[in-house]
């Protein structure tokens, strides 16, 4: 039987309380398990504790995949997707528009392993295609981007992978499985920091990975030697949350397109960037990929505004170093996410140091108004204040 998101979200890869007969899957603080006459033989850095594999049971369902596994952080999970399946002498091609810690592992660390790799110059299908070469073995891509929200096409970055023999692999975290599910395109591997929409309240670091079980457990080969496994407290916790993740992002998908079309209409802001937005240049792709827009914003104040001091005034939104929790927060990506790739990158990725990312909470929309339009009082020059 198909079952709703919500259902998944609340009952997919729960641990029956057999003992007690609680609602709540019971927690498996062991991190020692017998190894004589058991079917399996457990143990945390292995990723099958009771705990793990119930999560990684419920990830699978809400990706429509075939396995997964949790991560100690999305860096965890990106970091060990990638090295799984890239060898000395290998190519990987990348989408040029990336989350920064994504694109400060491939350039800082791959030249190490021996690994090449080759950066689009933009998000068209033939922009891929053309950087694929005789040792290609990896697709990357991340839709929505962080920061700027670019939309890249699923299908046919899919059919460009199955084309040349490679492995597509999607950064799906600034959509959720609640709005976009990369496998039913075609994508192999999906990825996330579970930190954000799946925790969804600021306090769990983790990770996932989401595939066939064959891809899974390639992946697993090396996750093992490389010990990125999570406690099975923070398990525990993020299981919890992602029961309220269906409805979570629903909320915040609804309260960021009502932002949006008030940012996008304000006099003191230059530039918005929302794939919820007819005039985004992603967004009748976004609608036949997506079932939601996502709770993810960025835009830019116009010329002579502070954004620094901008997000300093405000008193409701939090300026903040993450994102995806119900409280709405806001950041800088060049003091922050994507501080790491330099100055003259992030101009060539149209990163400009002015750049607010708005992740947007649950809270009423009239609130986060009201709190944007004091921030704006508070750094308006005189003459600004003199022409209104």
């Amino acid at each position: 039987m198909k079952k709703g998101i919500n259902t998944i979200c609340t009952h997919e890869g729960d641990i029956k309380d057999e003992q007690f007969k609680g609602v709540v899957s019971p927690l498996y603080m062991s991190t020692s398990y017998a190894f004589e006459d058991v079917e399996v033989k457990r143990y945390p850095r292995y990723f099958n504790t009771p705990n793990q594999v119930a999560l990684s049971q419920k990830i699978a369902a809400l990706e429509h995949a075939g396995a997964a596994m949790i991560f100690g952080s999305g860096m965890a999970a990106i970091s060990t997707a990638l090295l799984a399946f890239l060898r000395a002498g290998d190519h990987v091609v990348l989408q040029k528009t990336l989350y920064g810690g994504t694109y400060n592992f491939v350039n800082e660390e791959f030249s190490k392993y021996g690994i090449e790799y080759s950066f689009t110059e933009g998000l068209e299908p033939e922009d891929f295609e053309t950087k694929i070469k005789g040792n290609t073995k990896v697709i990357f891509v991340e839709t929505p981007s962080n920061p700027l929200l670019t939309i890249t096409d699923l299908s046919a970055i899919s059919k460009i992978a199955k084309k040349h023999g490679l492995v597509s692999m999607i950064d799906n975290t600034f959509a959720s499985p609640v709005n976009q599910n990369p496998i039913d395109f075609g994508i192999d591997i999906i990825i996330h920091s579970a930190t954000k929409y799946m925790g969804g309240h600021s306090d769990i670091c983790a990770g996932a990975v989401a595939s066939t079980e064959e891809n899974m457990d390639r992946i697993f080969q090396l996750a093992k030697n490389l010990g990125g496994s999570l406690s099975d407290y923070t398990v525990w916790l993020l299981e919890r949350s992602i029961k309220t993740m269906g409805i979570r992002v629903k909320a915040q998908n609804n309260n960021a397109q009502h932002m949006a079309e008030y940012l996008e209409g304000h006099s003191e802001i230059d530039k918005v960037y929302y794939p919820g937005l007819p005039n985004h240049p992603g967004h009748e792709l976004a609608k036949s990929q997506m079932r939601g827009f996502g709770g993810m914003l960025s835009f830019e104040l116009k010329a002579g505004y502070d954004a620094s001091k901008f997000q300093k005034a405000l008193k409701l939104i939090k300026p903040s170093m993450s994102l995806a929790g119900v409280e709405s927060t806001v950041l800088s990506p060049a003091q922050t996410s994507h501080a790491l790739i330099g100055a003259e990158e992030r101009k060539n990725q149209g990163i400009s140091d002015g750049l607010i990312r708005f992740s947007v909470g649950i809270e009423e929309p009239e609130d986060l108004i009201a709190d944007i339009e004091q921030a704006l009082a508070q750094v308006r020059s005189p003459s600004e204040v003199n022409v209104k």
